[in-house]
């Protein structure tokens, strides 16, 4: 059995994303539940929407969604509907 000193430290699995994309340390979402960004109903939906609404980096994020073709959830204030029809400008 491995010491805890000899543990690699949970949140060093955190830095590949912030690799991938800096802007979302400053994210409104951050400390909301990634599942609250999945909505099932327009309520939780409406929700998720008011978070990305404040969002320092909401246009970051949505040009994340699209560059990705992220196909589910609120990703930059935009809904899966929304996306799809921005990707078809």
């Amino acid at each position: 059995m491995k010491a805890m000193d000899d543990m690699i430290p949970i949140d060093i699995l955190s830095v590949p994303v912030l690799d991938e994309k800096p802007w979302a340390a400053f994210a409104a979402c951050k400390d909301h539940p990634q599942t609250s960004f999945f909505p099932l109903n327009k309520q939780e939906e409406a929700a998720a929407l008011a978070v990305c609404a404040i969002c320092p980096v909401r246009e970051d994020c949505l040009e994340h969604a699209l560059a990705t073709n992220e196909r589910f959830g609120v990703w930059g204030g935009a809904t899966e509907k929304d996306r799809r029809k921005l990707a078809r400008l």
